[in-house]
């Protein structure tokens, strides 16, 4: 029998992740959350970088550790640390919200104008045959962050889902996220070039 190891899915599967989520552990001199911050892992994402960058590491560096693939205004857009499929993102408002009807008209706007620009990027460097976006209001919704709203953007192939989800609770994915995310950096530096 062959046996596939996904050593990097354990924390996720048994909820056993850092106890601060969103900061990699190349960003742990982050101190916060502090007082009236979100415990968030969008919030502590964002804060953790920032702090990175104020005390000297290069932004590109941080943003690789968080895995931000861009920012913009009042969004970012970033990997999903445990993707569905290769080329999983997520477009984030930094306004930390659970409610679709309580963003800004800019925030949502920038929103939609990114995953305009996410779905342009996904087919240039994967050529998908499709691709799914999706907003999880609510975690009966089958929202993983319920309380930070963000929206999924993720590459489709026909024949991409297997059996390996359904009975052994593990995705195969063909890419390491570090290799994903320097693709689609390297997609966004060209489209602002």
């Amino acid at each position: 029998m062959d046996r596939l190891w996904t050593p990097w899915r354990y924390a996720y599967i048994t909820k056993t992740a850092p106890t601060r989520p969103g900061v990699p552990e190349a960003l742990d001199a982050w101190p916060g959350p502090q007082s009236g911050e979100h415990d968030c892992v969008f919030c502590n994402m964002i804060h953790a970088v920032d702090y990175a960058v104020a005390n000297g590491m290069a932004r590109e560096e941080a943003e690789r550790e968080a895995l931000i693939v861009s920012r913009g205004a009042t969004t970012f857009l970033c990997l999903n640390r445990y993707p569905y499929s290769t080329g999983h993102v997520m477009v984030v408002p930094y306004a930390h919200t659970d409610s679709l009807a309580s963003l800004a008209p800019e925030t949502a706007q920038e929103m939609m104008a990114t995953a305009q620009r996410v779905e342009a990027m996904l087919r240039s460097v994967y050529r998908p045959q499709g691709l799914n976006f999706g907003l999880n209001l609510g975690e009966a919704a089958g929202a993983g962050v319920a309380a930070h709203l963000h929206l999924h953007a993720l590459p489709r192939w026909s024949g991409d889902t297997n059996f390996m989800t359904v009975t052994a609770e593990t995705r195969v994915l063909p890419e390491m996220l570090e290799t994903t995310w320097q693709r689609l950096r390297d997609c966004v530096q060209a489209d602002t070039d």
